[in-house]
Parts: structure tokens; C-alpha cells; sequence
């Protein structure tokens, strides 16, 4: 699969689960965010704002703006003042009279006076007011990668650095944009953005167009996320990335199909690492880049036999987490590296018994890399532990049984241009290889045959 059908599949997951509040935002942006970016991104929202201000619409419009605000709109407002003694604008007889008389009808030092001022609070200037809220935030949380050498960073605000110390400036001192009120959290309402896209003033128009092509982003506008994923989030040297939250989305998909049960997304924190749960007959839960070490799972290789001389690699290894256990205080046990997916699943029957699916992903098509590919699932699965315990294979001279049935182990890889073996026809193999292309088609097969086991 090339990188448009990753997006296109992706795009379709993302309006599937994450717009409609199941899959967790901060899980979606921690996988699709560039890697230069902090932690304040994983906030999905600042992310999606981030992709909104590298627009060109929202850069044109910045570039634009200090001529701009000198033609501000405002509106004639009297404001209507009761005075005792002194007399501070024009007066109001007909109030002045009415307010005597529900008072005090001989108090003649009463007075209703009228003064008219500029009114900044219309609702033109309120959108206006919130988009350069927006593009201020924005901008102050993105400064030093907009101000630096990245490469997924648009060449405008690159050649622009001083553009944003003065979009910075005109929002906290210009005159005109300090005397409009912040908007409310509701605001600007759509009869507000309705009256600014249809003023005479191209200001407004843009602020208008510009808030509503930011809501259709935050609303899961397909077009919208299709290039929030193509342009600004997963960079095009990392489509490995890309392709590893497919296939997790497919997982997520087919598990659902399989099991005719909407699964519960976990948000992803200290503690608890799931990225998804399914409860029905059997119970289901999948994780992501992760050792699942909240369940007791872990890959730590055994030790050296106490009946043979260790060889020199294992005193190597050995004595390298020795000096680092004495170095940090703490105990350093040796591990294999971790899988892409994890799919675990506790079944129901008495008494409980667990079953796995070990998961790799590979975003290649080069030899190499997939022979690296079948090395790892098979340490994963022959390291598997639960607490101590190994899961596969207690006895280790049966050298088939320390990786499970032969549906334990899945490696997924891009599609090749060779014939390779069907499904089926890895029956006999220790792990099972898909590429992208047959994933729709064969996984449902895979996950059944881990359910039944």
C-alpha cells in the first residue's frame, strides 16, 4: 500500500472512532505528531491547531493584518448616566424628568446625561478577536519549531520569523485589538460568523472563512484530516509510523467485527497502557508499542545455565546491566525489544485461561528488514513471560511449542512485488506474514483462529 491508500484508510478510522469520542485523541496525536515535537502536542487539539496555522490562508491573512486593523469597524454607543451636582455630557430631559419624579420630584441637582462612545464590541470584531487569539496561542506554544530548521515546517513561516514577533506584538499593545472584549467560550456564535462573512470589510470575510475551515478540522471535516495527515502531522520520512497506526486500526476494526461488541478505549497513562478493551464472551484487550507490563507481560530473556561456562558475548552482556545496576541502584534485567500490537485475550472459561497474539510491524519491503522481522516475533514469542513465567513453550527442548500454535506470532509487512505464500499455506510456519494488501481480507481469519484456540 502507498502512502495515499494509508491515508485514505486511516482518514476513515479516525472519523470512525476518534471523532465520535471513542479512540483517545492523546493516543491518536502522540502516533501521528512529528517527533521534534514536546509533549505539549500530544494534546490533540493543539495539534490540530498547529496543522491550522501553517495554511497558507492563515499565513496571507497575518501577513495582511497590521495594514488591515487600521479600518477596524465600531458602532456609536450612548450610554445614558444619572448624575447628582455636575453635569458630564449632553442631557436627557425626558429621562432627566421621569427619574425626578420616581425619586424625589423637588430635587432639582438630578440629572440623566447621555455620552456617546466607540463601541469595539460588535460581532465582527469578536471573530476577529478569536482567530487572532487562536493563531497568538498557537504560535507562542510553536515558536521555537516555527522559528526552526524543520523540515515539515512550511517554507512561509520559515521565511517569516520576524512575521511572528509582530503578530505576537500587534495582539498585546494594538490599540484596536485591545479594546475588543474577549469573546466567551460559546463565541463567536454562527449568526456572529454569518455577520462577518457577509461584511463589506475583506478582514472579516477572511477571519470568517478561516474560523469555519478551523471548525471543520476540529468537527472531522474528511478533506480536513486527510490533509492534516498528508501535509503537517506524519512527516514523509516516517511512514513507518504511519503504517504501524493502520494496522492498529485494523486490528481495532476486525476484533470489533468479530466479536459484534464496541470496544472501550483506554486513554493512555501511567498505569494503564491498553489502548482498547472488548468485553464479551472473552475479553479482549489490545495494546500499542507497549510490553503490557500493567498485566505482569514482559520479554526478558532467561539467564545462563548454572551447568555451563557462560560465553563471552553473554559476559559481555552479563556485566554490562551489572555496572549499570551498581551505576543507577536499581536492577537492570535483560530484555528483547518490544512488539508493535499486542492483542491479549483473557477467555471466560473455568478456570480462566489466557491466550496471545504477538504482533510486529514492518514498513518494508527489503529482505533484510522482514528476515529482521521474523528474528523479533519469534523472540517475542519465545520470551513472552507472565510475572516469571514463561508463556510458551515451559520445556524448552520442543522447539515448535516455545512459540506457540503457529497462529501466536503475525508479522506484517508492505506489500512485495514477489508471489509469496498464502495464509494458509504457512499453516505449518511457526508465525504467520501478511502484507498490507491482504490485512482486510486474511486478519478476520488470523484473529478468529486466536479466539478458538
Amino acid at each position: 500500500m502507498n502512502r495515499e491508500d494509508l491515508i485514505d484508510g486511516l482518514t476513515q478510522d479516525i472519523l470512525a472512532y476518534v471523532m465520535n469520542g471513542g479512540f483517545p485523541k492523546q493516543e491518536l496525536a502522540t502516533s501521528i505528531k512529528p517527533e521534534a515535537l514536546d509533549q505539549r502536542f500530544e494534546d490533540y487539539e493543539l495539534l490540530l491547531d498547529l496543522h491550522f496555522i501553517l495554511k497558507p490562508d492563515v499565513v496571507t491573512f497575518v501577513e495582511q493584518l497590521s495594514q488591515r486593523l487600521r479600518n477596524v469597524r465600531t458602532e456609536t454607543k450612548t450610554v445614558a448616566r444619572t448624575q447628582r451636582g455636575g453635569i458630564d455630557g449632553h442631557i436627557n430631559w425626558g429621562s432627566t424628568v421621569k427619574a425626578r419624579y420616581s425619586t424625589n420630584p423637588n430635587d432639582r441637582s438630578l440629572f440623566v446625561t447621555e455620552n456617546r462612545s466607540e463601541d469595539y464590541d460588535i460581532p465582527e470584531n469578536i471573530v476577529l478577536k478569536r482567530l487572532l487569539s487562536i493563531i497568538y496561542t498557537t504560535l507562542r506554544d510553536a515558536d521555537e519549531y516555527l522559528k526552526g530548521n524543520y523540515d515539515w515546517v512550511t517554507d512561509r513561516w520559515q521565511a517569516n520569523t520576524d512575521l511572528i514577533d509582530e503578530v505576537q506584538r500587534t495582539v498585546e499593545r494594538n490599540v484596536h485589538v485591545r479594546r475588543i472584549r474577549d469573546p466567551d467560550t460559546y463565541e463567536p456564535t454562527e449568526r456572529m460568523l454569518t455577520t462577518a462573512a457577509n461584511s463589506r470589510q475583506e478582514i472579516y470575510r477572511d477571519a470568517a472563512t478561516l474560523l469555519r475551515a478551523r471548525q471543520e478540522l476540529f468537527d472531522g471535516d474528511p478533506d480536513a484530516l486527510r490533509t492534516l495527515l498528508s501535509q503537517t502531522a506524519i512527516t514523509p520520512d516516517d511512514q513507518a509510523r504511519l503504517f504501524e497506526l493502520y494496522v492498529l486500526f485494523r486490528f481495532i476494526t476486525t476484533l470489533e467485527d468479530l466479536q459484534d461488541t464496541r470496544p472501550v478505549f483506554q486513554t493512555i497513562r501511567s498505569g494503564r497502557q491498553e489502548v482498547a478493551k472488548i468485553d464479551g464472551e472473552q475479553e479482549i484487550v489490545l495494546y500499542h508499542d507497549t510490553s503490557a507490563s500493567a498485566r505482569g507481560l514482559s520479554f526478558r530473556t532467561g539467564g545462563i545455565p548454572d551447568d555451563r561456562e557462560p560465553t563471552r558475548a553473554e559476559c559481555v552482556q552479563q556485566t554490562a546491566r551489572d555496572v549499570a545496576s551498581t551505576y543507577f541502584e536499581k536492577n537492570f534485567q535483560n530484555h528483547t525489544g518490544r512488539p508493535d500490537v499486542i492483542v491479549l485475550e483473557i477467555k471466560s472459561d473455568d478456570p480462566i485461561t489466557y491466550e496471545y497474539l504477538i504482533a510486529e510491524v514492518k514498513h518494508s519491503t527489503r529482505e533484510e528488514t522482514i528476515r529482521t522481522g521474523i528474528k523479533e516475533t519469534l523472540e517475542y514469542l519465545a520470551f513472552l513471560r507472565i510475572n516469571q513465567d514463561y508463556v510458551f513453550g515451559q520445556d524448552t527442548s520442543d522447539e515448535e511449542d516455545i512459540f506457540g500454535s503457529g497462529w501466536n506470532g503475525l508479522l506484517v509487512v508492505q506489500d512485495l512485488d514477489q508471489e509469496t505464500p498464502s495464509v494458509d499455506a504457512q499453516e505449518d510456519e511457526p508465525i504467520t506474514i501478511i502484507q498490507a494488501e491482504e490485512l482486510d481480507e486474511e486478519l478476520p481469519t488470523i484473529l478468529r483462529s486466536v479466539l478458538n484456540q
